[in-house]
């Protein structure tokens, strides 16, 4: 069943988003990296995942430039497979029969209808990881989304860096800390005894022939970023808070978050 739309208030538009997000800090020209949920602002939106797309490049101008994480994380080694689990007898078919990743094709992957949309518009250019990949359209999007490395995917060459250079700003729409990619970039960075690095794998185009291909990745872990989140929130006092619709807004600058992650980590994560 599908959830019940609030239809007690005004609809959303394309305008009155880009309205909303600017009365809450978002400045024309920025680089920003959004994470989005529909769901979460139970509101009539004329134009749907569409519009909540215009109005924040509408926020940003043609000078901004927009950022959003677009994952596959459905092409990845199976054997590391937990929600579900398939069985070991599987493990080579799925190496050897997934379709290969295709920035321009494959779909994302529980990342939302907002990041799906992104990902499928004209001019949107997407970074060349199969797992970790990032959308970018304005201003920034190839210094972004270039050379992002197979290894450590949201490490040093990532999109993350990129944004975290250019002194971008993340925007949490619906969703919690929980969500915030940007600290991923802190555990890179932060030393603490229980990151370990491992394999991963994935099929790609290598010269036009479909390969797996493994690669290094460290223990990615967004356990604790919720507390991470919310520490920062009480120790900073930085970040923008209000509401589209019925969700919550957070908007904060993505080196002062990243930063902190780093502290919080090497102080309390092991």
């Amino acid at each position: 069943m599908s959830t019940p739309i609030n239809t007690n208030d005004m609809p959303l538009t394309v305008s009155n988003i880009a309205k909303e997000l600017a009365r809450l800090g978002v400045q024309e020209g920025t680089t920003l990296l959004v994470h989005a949920s529909m769901k979460s602002m139970n509101r009539w939106i004329v134009g749907g995942e569409t519009a909540v797309v215009l109005g924040l490049e509408a926020a940003l101008g043609a000078s901004g430039t927009l950022v959003m994480p677009t994952h596959t994380s459905s092409l990845s080694e199976p054997s590391h497979w937990q929600n579900p689990p398939v069985p070991e007898s599987w493990w080579s078919i799925i190496r050897e029969e997934m379709p290969p990743y295709r920035p321009d094709w494959s779909p994302t992957y529980y990342m939302g209808a907002v990041a799906e949309c992104f990902r499928g518009l004209d001019g949107t250019i997407r970074s060349s990881h199969p797992q970790l990949s990032f959308a970018a359209r304005g201003r920034h999007a190839e210094t972004i989304t270039r050379g992002h490395s197979l290894n450590h995917g949201l490490g040093e060459d990532s999109p993350l860096a990129r944004v975290y250079d250019q002194d971008g700003w993340v925007l949490l729409l619906g969703v919690g800390h929980d969500k915030n990619t940007s600290l991923h970039l802190s555990e890179h960075r932060a030393n603490y005894s229980s990151k370990k690095n491992g394999k991963q794998g994935a099929p790609l185009l290598v010269d036009g022939v479909r390969r797996w291909v493994e690669f290094e990745e460290i223990g990615y872990d967004s356990g604790d970023f919720g507390a991470i989140g919310e520490q920062f929130e009480k120790d900073r006092g930085i970040v923008k808070m209000g509401e589209l619709g019925d969700a919550a807004v957070r908007l904060m600058s993505v080196r002062e978050l990243v930063d902190y992650g780093v502290w919080w980590l090497e102080r309390y994560r092991d």
